[in-house]
């Protein structure tokens, strides 16, 4: 067992325990799921700006709906990132 799925098996028992009753998931499984979630929603702001940008571009949308779009979807990450505006943002992604 790797030591962020045992740091989130101590942590997160009762979400675990949770995860085993509700859910045909096994201990080991549902430890894994709780890491997993929680690396993916610590990602630091201007990661999941850079990520997000370059998701939205591949699908074929422009600077003017990815910023604003980036925007709304921050607030809803597991911490609650600043408010940015789309000048900041477009700094995050080209510097």
């Amino acid at each position: 067992m790797s030591c962020a799925v045992s740091h989130a098996w101590h942590q997160h028992e009762d979400l675990i325990a949770h995860l085993t009753r509700t859910s045909p998931l096994g201990r080991g499984e549902a430890a894994r799921v709780v890491a997993d979630v929680l690396a993916f929603f610590s990602e630091p702001v201007e990661e999941f700006v850079r990520r997000r940008h370059a998701e939205l571009k591949a699908r074929g949308l422009t600077n003017e709906e990815i910023f604003p779009r980036i925007a709304d979807e921050l607030p809803q990450r597991r911490v609650a990132a600043p408010k940015l505006s789309v000048r900041q943002l477009r700094r995050i992604v080209y510097g």
